[in-house]
């Protein structure tokens, strides 16, 4: 029915009927993309946040700023047709080593975003709120302590924590230099057509400190810019900030380096619940960077002022270093198998001799493989890992699974036991058994440090983990 809609609002808005309705893969929100003829059309479930995006688009490019233009929003605002930006992200750009000068432009064009988008005009459009304000800095901070800090295992006063979290919220929302507050404003919101960026998903900005924004996109965990990189890029920001706001340059690394502490701390709890909640294993692969970020924070001096949070995240630091990154010398070798229960060669043979080991059936689970998008994509593919853990019934699939894995490989470590076998088994061996295997076999290896030897039988991937 969603594509209906669409083409309704299309017919609507150009007086003919797209040539062209192609399903794009799901993003990390609650949208459905269509490539339409010569645009983009959306699906969303919030129409508060569909109207956000369309007001936000028209005010930013009146004032000449890059985003896509919207043609149309429906009359029930659950969908709307914008300019077709291209796939190719600043994030994706990056991670095939493309040229970083773009990032200047980047950073330029987020000092115009953030004096050029303060004004009540804009700010009473923000969706879900205007104002940067000690609810939301409250948020983050026990967004922070909940979804990691207590996941860690580590004891600590929550009282005087939370004392420490009062004084840290004082300073942020002291801070004097505000404009629009795109919030979200990292590489993956950045789109490339013909070189230039363009910029999106900002329908979550709101009035609010302009060094927030700088932190998050610059010390991204995953970024890993140099330093000299990012002295650079901030030149550039206060360059391009100074046509509106004179700020002395010491005065605004000061405080920006508070920001990047806060920004720290709320990355890692949403590394928390995606990782060591969820057991997605990107994010579990992520926390060590921006424990690196938060070591930065300390040695600067930024965390000086809240003694007990101070004294928190040292002890935090301790454990994280002296869990198992280093294991102890283990004679087990895994050996961990996808496989399609409509082959011929049936279920994977024990090569060890020990008969073999378990074998879990995900065929319960939502399968991929009934959507045409899916069909040429394999459990190792992005939009394949978003459509199984939308739904939530992979991750408690898996989760059960962990908790097995993990009693019975620590029991044959203790034992001197040297071979273990799991098998994943689905329809078609692409899918389903691909994504579990995969996940076992990286949690194992990265929890225990065994050599785990992965076969992905029907997609011919074989893989060690030494």
């Amino acid at each position: 029915m969603e594509p209906q809609r669409l083409i309704q609002l299309y017919v609507e808005t150009f007086s003919s009927t797209p040539n062209q309705v192609e399903k794009l893969p799901a993003s990390g929100s609650n949208r459905q993309y269509y490539r339409m003829t010569n645009c983009i059309g959306c699906v969303g479930t919030s129409a508060e946040e569909n109207a956000a995006f369309y007001h936000l688009s028209q005010l930013f490019e009146a004032r000449g700023l890059p985003v896509p233009h919207v043609y149309a929003i429906s009359n029930d605002q659950t969908c709307y047709l914008q300019a077709d930006l291209g796939d190719e992200s600043l994030y994706n750009h990056l991670k095939k080593g493309g040229d970083r000068a773009v990032l200047h432009t980047v950073m330029a064009d987020l000092a115009r975003f953030q004096m050029e988008g303060a004004s009540e005009q804009i700010y009473k459009h923000c969706y879900p709120q205007k104002y940067f304000d000690e609810r939301t800095v409250h948020f983050d901070l026990n967004y922070f302590k909940y979804n990691y800090l207590k996941l860690t295992g580590l004891e600590f006063n929550e009282m005087l924590l939370e004392d420490d979290f009062d004084r840290l919220c004082h300073d942020l929302l002291s801070v004097a230099e505000q404009g629009f507050m795109y919030r979200d404003f990292q590489a993956r919101n950045v789109m490339l057509k013909e070189g230039r960026p363009y910029y999106i998903d900002f329908q979550g900005g709101r009035r609010g400190p302009i060094y927030y924004d700088v932190a998050s996109f610059l010390w991204q965990a995953s970024a890993h810019y140099p330093d000299e990189l990012k002295e650079e890029l901030i030149d550039t920001y206060l360059t391009a900030l100074q046509h509106y706001l004179p700020i002395d340059k010491d005065s605004f690394l000061q405080r920006l380096r508070l920001f990047v502490f806060f920004r720290t701390l709320q990355v890692l709890g949403a590394y928390g619940f995606r990782g060591l909640w969820e057991r997605k294993q990107h994010f579990i692969d992520s926390i060590p960077a921006a424990l690196e970020n938060l070591e930065h924070c300390c040695a600067w001096g930024v965390v000086d002022a809240y003694p007990y949070l101070q004294e928190t995240l040292k002890s935090l630091m301790s454990l994280q270093s002296s869990k198992p990154i280093h294991h102890r010398p283990s004679k087990l070798i895994l050996r961990i198998f996808s496989f399609s229960y409509k082959s011929s060669e049936g279920i994977p043979q024990d090569v060890s001799g020990n008969g073999g080991g378990y074998v879990f059936d995900c065929r319960s689970t939502n399968n991929p493989g009934r959507y045409e998008e899916y069909k040429h994509l394999t459990g190792l593919d992005q939009p394949v890992i978003d459509f199984l853990e939308r739904d939530g019934e992979i991750l408690t699939f898996l989760d059960s699974i962990y908790r097995l894995a993990d009693f019975h490989v620590q029991r044959y470590i203790d034992r001197g036991f040297t071979s273990l076998m799991f098998s994943f088994g689905c329809t078609g061996g692409q899918h389903r058994s691909v994504y579990c295997a995969q996940h076992l076999a990286e949690h194992l290896h990265l929890k225990f440090g065994v050599e785990v030897h992965l076969c992905h039988r029907e997609q011919n991937i074989h893989q060690i983990l030494r």
